[in-house]
């Protein structure tokens, strides 16, 4: 499981479907493409994009919380991010 903070009003950068709606690229949706996309292949190969997809987003993943992410997509399991709003 990872954890990430996130200030109140940059929950948009995370949430697809957040209120605020003002940022162009949520984290949650690129994830969400990713692994509907990428089931199967290596996790090697998921973290540069997820990696461009956090960067894109502004949101700070730690490598190993993004390889977590990977091997989760590459092998469909479920991933449970804690979230803190701050």
């Amino acid at each position: 499981m990872g954890e990430i903070s996130v200030g109140r009003q940059h929950l948009d950068r995370l949430l697809a479907d957040s209120s605020g709606a003002s940022y162009g690229a949520p984290y949650q949706r690129a994830f969400a493409e990713l692994a509907r996309t990428h089931r199967g292949r290596p996790a090697a190969e998921i973290v540069p994009l997820l990696r461009r997809a956090a960067d894109q987003a502004l949101l700070e993943f730690t490598h190993a919380d993004l390889v977590e992410q990977a091997e989760a997509i590459s092998v469909g399991a479920r991933y449970v991010l804690r979230v803190t709003v701050t």
